[in-house]
C-alpha cells in the first residue's frame, strides 16, 4: 500500500478557464472577468475546487496574453485589477483556489523593460534580454523560423523562442530575477494560491549559443530546451513560493515529451510541486498508446515520489473527443479514465459538456499557431447567440452548441456534465481515488482495469476500447459505482461484461 499526505494540491481537481472564451458580461464578444464570476457556481456545482486562468495580464495580444507587456494589470479587455481581487475574493468566499498564469520566459515587445534594453546598448536594462551580434540556428516556435531577430536601432539580434514579439529575458541577470520574484510577490499578496508555468523548461539557455542539429533540421528550441540553469531559477521560484502560508503550488508546462526528463524538473521536492505530462495529449483513442503513458509515468514518478498530473485538453491541443473521431462515448470513457489515474486532474474548460473543436475558416482565424479550433467560445443557453449577448464572440462556436450548451447539459441527468459531477463526487468521498496507490489488472489487450487502494478503501476502473463488448476476468462481489454509457446501469453487481467504448468504476459489494 503507498500512502500520500493529503495536501490539498494532491487531491485537488483543476478546472482551467481561458478567459476570452468562457464567458462574456460587458457584450464585446470577448470572455472576460466578470463573465468568469457570474459562473462560479457552474464550476462549484460540477464539483471542481481549483481554477486556474489562462494570461488575463496587460498584453497587445499577438499570443493571446502570452505577450505581457505588464505583469501587475489586468488587460481591459478582461476588465481590472479590482475586478481580479473581486473574482479571487468570490473564489475563495466558495472554495475554489486560484492559481493564474505566470509567463517567466519572454515578455512582450512592448513591455517598458524592453523598450528600454532596446533603445541602446548601454541602456541599464540592456542585459534584460538577450541580444548578440551574430546569430546561430536556433528555431523558434509558431512559425519555426529563426528564434533571432535584427534590431535596427541598436543594431543587435535579440532572442525569442516564439514570436518576435515575444522576446526573452535574461534570467542569468539579478536584476530579472528581482524583478520577476516581486511579480510573484504581487499575485501571492493578493490571495492567488499559486501559479502555472509557462514554458518552465525554457528559461535557462545553453550560455555558450552552440548550434543545434535538432534546430538545424528545423525543430523549434522551446520543444527540447533542457539546461541546468532553468533549474536554479524554478529552486529561486520555489524557495518564494514556500515563504507564503498556505502550501501555495507551482504547476510547470515542461513541453518536453520525454517522461524520464520532465520528472527531473520536480527536483529534489525543491522545484515544481507538479508537471504537467503531455503525452496524453497527443495520444488517440488507442489503448497501447494510452496504457503506455500510464504506465511510464507509474513507473518513473513514483520512485522519485513525483506526483503525477493528467490532462487530456487544454488551450493549445485539439480537444480529445475531436482526437478521439468525434465520439462522445469515447469522451464519457476518457472521463472515467482521467479521474480516476493516480495524480491531480486537470479539466479543459467546456470538456465536462462533450464539446469538440469548432471549425474556424481562413478568415476567422486568430492563432499564429492555428489552435483556434479549442480556443471556442463556451454555450451556455441552447438558444443562440448562448448566452453571449452584444457583438458576435470573436470565433465561432462549436458543433451542436445546442445540445451542448450547458443549460441543456445540466437538465439531462444522462449527459456527459452529469457523468463528470457523479466523478467527482465519488473521487472527492475515496481516499483510494485521491491518493491511493494503482495497479494494473490482467485485462483483454483492448481494456486497461487497475485497481487504486487507500488503506480500507478500494475500486477497480474498467475502460473497454474496442468497438465491441468485452469480458474481464471477473472480480467477484464488486458493484458498479459509475457507469460511463448514456443510459448507465449503476448500483448492480458487475456481470465482468464491459460495453463498446464504456468505462466502468466499481465498489467492493458483499463479498
Amino acid at each position: 500500500m503507498e500512502e500520500q499526505p493529503d495536501i490539498w494540491w494532491k487531491s485537488a481537481v483543476v478546472y482551467q478557464i481561458y478567459p476570452r472564451s468562457f464567458a462574456d458580461a460587458n457584450g464585446d464578444g470577448v470572455g472576460d472577468l466578470a463573465g468568469i464570476d457570474a459562473h462560479l457556481d457552474h464550476i462549484c456545482a460540477l464539483g471542481a475546487d481549483t481554477v486556474w486562468l489562462s494570461p488575463i495580464f496587460r498584453s497587445p495580444m499577438a499570443d493571446a496574453g502570452y505577450d505581457i507587456s505588464d505583469y501587475c494589470d489586468i488587460d481591459p479587455l478582461f476588465g481590472t485589477l479590482e475586478d481580479a481581487d473581486r473574482l479571487i475574493e468570490r473564489a475563495h468566499a466558495r472554495g475554489l483556489r486560484v492559481l493564474l498564469d505566470f509567463v517567466p520566459n519572454h515578455t512582450s515587445d512592448q513591455h517598458p523593460w524592453f523598450i528600454e534594453s532596446r533603445s541602446s546598448r548601454d541602456n541599464p536594462k540592456r542585459d534584460w534580454y538577450i541580444w548578440r551580434d551574430t546569430p546561430n540556428d536556433w528555431r523558434a516556435a509558431l512559425g519555426a523560423g529563426s528564434a533571432w531577430t535584427w534590431d535596427e536601432g541598436s543594431g543587435q539580434y535579440y532572442l525569442h523562442l516564439f514570436l518576435p514579439e515575444q522576446p526573452d529575458l535574461n534570467w542569468r541577470n539579478p536584476e530579472v530575477v528581482e524583478a520577476m520574484h516581486g511579480v510573484l510577490r504581487f499575485w501571492l499578496d493578493r490571495g492567488v494560491d499559486g501559479f502555472r508555468i509557462d514554458v518552465a523548461h525554457c528559461t535557462g539557455k545553453d550560455p555558450t549559443f552552440a548550434n543545434n542539429p535538432r534546430c538545424l533540421a528545423g525543430e523549434p528550441l522551446a520543444d527540447f530546451n533542457d539546461q541546468p540553469y532553468s533549474h536554479e531559477v524554478l529552486r529561486g521560484i520555489r524557495r518564494l513560493v514556500d515563504s507564503y502560508p498556505g502550501d501555495r503550488v507551482l504547476v510547470g508546462e515542461v513541453n518536453i515529451r520525454a517522461t524520464e526528463k520532465v520528472v527531473e524538473y520536480y527536483g529534489a521536492g525543491d522545484e515544481l510541486h507538479m508537471s504537467f505530462n503531455f503525452p496524453p495529449l497527443d495520444a488517440p483513442w488507442d489503448p497501447v498508446l494510452l496504457r503506455m503513458c500510464i504506465r511510464e509515468v507509474e513507473d518513473l514518478l513514483r520512485p522519485a515520489g513525483a506526483w503525477p498530473t493528467w490532462v487530456l485538453s487544454n488551450h493549445d491541443n485539439p480537444r480529445h473527443r475531436t482526437r478521439y473521431g468525434g465520439s462522445l462515448r469515447r469522451a464519457r470513457a476518457a472521463a472515467v479514465m482521467l479521474l480516476t489515474l493516480r495524480g491531480t486532474p486537470f479539466l479543459y474548460q467546456g470538456e465536462e459538456l462533450g464539446l469538440e473543436d469548432a471549425l474556424v475558416d481562413a478568415a476567422d482565424r486568430i492563432d499564429p499557431g492555428g489552435r483556434d479550433g479549442c480556443r471556442a467560445p463556451i454555450p451556455w443557453h441552447a438558444e443562440p447567440p448562448h448566452g453571449w449577448r452584444g457583438e458576435r464572440p470573436w470565433l465561432p462556436f462549436p458543433p451542436d452548441a445546442a445540445a451542448h450548451s450547458a443549460d441543456a447539459q445540466w437538465e439531462d441527468r444522462d449527459s456527459i456534465l452529469h457523468l463528470y459531477r457523479r466523478l467527482l463526487a465519488v473521487r472527492r468521498a475515496s481516499p483510494a481515488l485521491r491518493l491511493g496507490s494503482w495497479e494494473e489488472l490482467p485485462a483483454p489487450p483492448e481494456a486497461l482495469v487497475y485497481c487504486r487502494r487507500y488503506e480500507d478503501d478500494e475500486r477497480i476502473v474498467c475502460v473497454n476500447f474496442a468497438d465491441r463488448p468485452l469480458v474481464i476476468p471477473r472480480p467477484e462481489g464488486w458493484i458498479v459505482e459509475i457507469d460511463s454509457q448514456e443510459a448507465p446501469v449503476e448500483s448492480a453487481h458487475f456481470d465482468g461484461t464491459l460495453a463498446p467504448e464504456c468505462a466502468v468504476l466499481l465498489k467492493p459489494g458483499d463479498r
